[in-house]
């Protein structure tokens, strides 16, 4: 690995009566820099979608060729996740996250000046790759700045980051178009996006932290032993800061049956979240009979209702159920699964955008949460390895089976078998959230009993 991307050393240690008011102000810091971070990411990534209707029109590119594109950049942004967050285990957060930004903000300066189809496909692939440095270094610095009974509410507020990512997309892009013009629309959908993309990446390294330890602070488990991940291994592993980042990879997460069983939650529901979404506009306006409008509301409803139910689920998962995702999981799993039929068998126009309202209001829940559970199966040295396996999956097989699978199956069979495709992935989904549900809870079980082994001796030695 580079270098400049590399962790660096300790910093110099705080004095003991600093160490609380330090360590508050720092992770809060933490917490912003990646949350604007990982917004800024979705500035230089949807901008693509507000460009495609001068791509075709100004580069005469067709519709097959656009679809090419979106593809293309989706496998790569899936690959790339896997990869680059395990790499961002071994690296500074807030570097990696900066450099990642930087990287897609040149990628899009190219694709501003580009003309032909295939140079632009080929930058578009790249920025698909730059793109998966965002989501590693966000849940390394979560998991290494707070505690497991905050990381529902604290996860959420990063989770809605590409929510708003997304919608500002739009307004800075619709400025652009009114000060340069129409004439300099690749300036307007890329440059401008680029630029403002820069400025976040510089507030990253101004903002961002590395583990408290590198900013001279006790390590979270030590401040607080509840924190400790135990982990069944059979081989006795080296310390990490001698292991690479694949050896991480095959120690902590390849074996780790947890690992999995998050992953599979996590393709699962990706398979129903774009399988809904995907087909959504060409449902209503085919089956259902909708006008554009009509369907540009249910759209939106779909998309926006999952701010606050997110952020109220990451308050229930902290509060309520003590710290455990998956109960709730499930519960909006078997929501959705009401709500599928409903949004497949009504022919009201009311409750067909109700339906499909509360579905994506529900459906970013679990996947928000599967996030969270990541976090907490694994020590905070693989975090980013555990994240890049799920965001692999999700991508590459949940997405898959949402878009083309579902697509394959209203061909051949109609939509019926599509929506029979779909409930069949929310079955699935509840089974792999029960089982990781059970793993957390031994975990649970192993942490305690591990305290109860050691506060013996800490008296011991006290005495």
């Amino acid at each position: 690995m580079l270098s400049i991307l590399k962790t660096g050393q300790s910093g110099q240690k705080v004095p003991e009566e600093k160490i609380r008011s330090t360590y508050g102000r720092y992770r809060i810091q933490a917490l912003l820099s990646v949350f604007l971070g990982y917004l800024a990411y979705y500035i230089v990534r949807n901008n693509f979608t507000l460009s495609t209707p001068y791509l075709k029109e100004q580069l005469e590119l067709s519709a097959t060729q656009i679809g090419l594109l979106s593809s293309c950049m989706l496998i790569a942004y899936g690959i790339s996740k896997g990869v680059m967050s395990s790499l961002a285990d071994k690296a500074s957060p807030k570097v990696f996250m900066a450099c990642g930004l930087v990287l897609c903000a040149i990628v899009n300066v190219g694709l501003g000046f580009s003309t032909a189809f295939w140079v632009f496909a080929a930058l578009v692939v790249l920025n698909g790759v730059f793109q998966g440095m965002g989501v590693g270094p966000s849940f390394i610095t979560i998991a290494n700045w707070f505690p497991r009974r905050e990381r529902g509410r604290v996860g959420a507020f990063w989770n809605i980051s590409h929510n708003i990512g997304g919608g500002v997309v739009a307004p800075i892009v619709g400025a652009a178009f009114a000060i340069l013009g129409t004439e300099h629309w690749q300036s307007a959908s890329y440059i401008v996006p680029a630029c403002v993309a820069v400025v976040f990446a510089l507030i990253v390294l101004l903002l961002g932290k590395g583990s408290p330890r590198q900013e001279g602070l006790p390590a979270l488990e030590e401040m607080m032993p509840e924190e400790k991940v135990v982990l069944n291994t059979r081989h006795p592993a080296a310390a990490p800061e001698n292991m690479s980042a694949f050896q991480i990879f095959c120690t902590y997460v390849l074996r780790n049956k947890n690992a999995w069983y998050i992953s599979l939650v996590d393709v699962f529901v990706y398979m129903v979240r774009f399988g809904v979404i995907s087909w959504l506009p060409i449902y209503l306006l085919t089956v259902k009979h909708f006008s554009k409008e009509q369907m540009s509301v249910a759209f939106l409803f779909f998309e926006w209702a999952a701010i606050p139910s997110t952020l109220l689920a990451g308050w229930l998962t902290d509060k309520l159920f003590k710290g455990r995702r998956m109960p709730l999981a499930m519960i909006c799993m078997m929501l959705i699964f009401v709500c599928l039929i409903g949004y497949w068998q009504s022919e009201s126009l009311l409750m067909v955008t109700i339906f499909a309202a509360i579905v994506g209001c529900l459906i970013y829940v679990p996947q928000f949460l599967a996030s969270v559970q990541t976090m907490e199966i694994v020590p905070s040295f693989a975090v980013g390895s555990a994240v890049g396996l799920r965001g692999f999956m999700s991508y590459i097989f949940g997405a898959s089976l949402g878009t083309s699978l579902f697509g394959v199956m209203v061909d051949k069979m109609g939509w019926h078998a599509g929506f029979y495709l779909l409930m069949g992935g929310i079955a699935c989904c509840i089974l792999f959230c029960y089982l990781s549900h059970r793993g957390a809870l031994e975990l649970e079980q192993q942490r305690k009993r591990v305290q109860q082994q050691e506060s013996p001796l800490v008296t011991a030695d006290a005495q």
